[in-house]
């Protein structure tokens, strides 16, 4: 799946995170992946992490918290 794909998927499952949020989110997987943390998908190795990190979230495999909602 396309990265635009992937984004739309997880802003349109998640309402309450804007774009800014899911960008801090991705950074601090891929953070996490570059120093050893292991993947929960199974993906070929030249996978981009930063891709792989999105992929993760997208699939619901990472789980994203302290987003309050602030669009009230």
């Amino acid at each position: 799946m396309r990265v635009e794909e992937l984004t739309a998927k997880i802003l349109d499952n998640n309402p309450n995170m804007d774009r800014y949020q899911l960008a801090i989110a991705v950074s601090k997987r891929t953070d996490e992946l570059l120093n050893g943390a292991v993947t929960k998908l199974n993906v070929a190795k030249n996978v981009k992490v930063a891709d792989l990190a999105l992929m993760e979230i997208a699939e619901g495999l990472i789980t994203i918290k302290g987003f309050a909602d602030n669009k009230k």
